[in-house]
């Protein structure tokens, strides 16, 4: 494992943050190339409007339009959840050396939890470190995920509150 690893999932962390504040899941991802960072994204599908807008997908068409290619030799993802099918093909469509990702995806994760991508015949077979910074980085999920179901939750009363009073009102008259 790389000795600056928590370092750079510390910035992915902090990217999945800004996804947040936004309103996104708050999934982020840096890559990484010579212990420099030369790409970095969170989720924008919602805001986006857009099912391809992965903090990974994103990251990974940063990285390409630095350094003026399609594959990303030497380079390393970091990201904040494991990555879904989508973003596995395009890690390692894209030769990404290694990733690093921090919650698993029980739903999604195609990197070792709900299948591997690893254990197909692909040309490609990134070197693959999961549960980097683990507790952080499931703990923004939970609360953002938990916070979500609380807002619906409020809303749904809100709604039925209205309802009710619309009803009253016109059995009063």
């Amino acid at each position: 494992m790389n000795e600056n690893a928590e370092k750079f999932m510390r910035e992915a962390i902090k990217q999945a943050k800004k996804a947040a504040e936004k309103g996104e899941v708050p999934v982020g991802a840096v890559i990484v190339r010579n212990g420099e960072i030369i790409a970095r994204a969170y989720n924008t599908r919602e805001t986006g409007k857009n099912a391809l807008c992965h903090a990974e997908i994103k990251a990974i068409h940063k990285a390409c339009r630095k350094l003026g290619g399609w594959r990303l030799p030497g380079c390393e993802l970091y990201v904040t959840l494991e990555p879904c099918p989508m973003c596995a093909g395009a890690i390692v469509n894209a030769r990404i050396v290694s990733v690093y990702y921090g919650a698993y995806d029980q739903k999604a994760g195609a990197f070792g939890t709900l299948f591997d991508m690893n254990t197909f015949g692909l040309n490609h077979k990134p070197q693959i470190y999961a549960g980097l910074l683990e507790q952080e980085c499931a703990a923004l999920l939970s609360s953002f995920f938990s916070e979500l179901r609380e807002r619906r939750k409020n809303q749904k009363k809100l709604k039925n509150d209205e309802i009710s009073q619309k009803n009253r009102e016109i059995i009063e008259k």
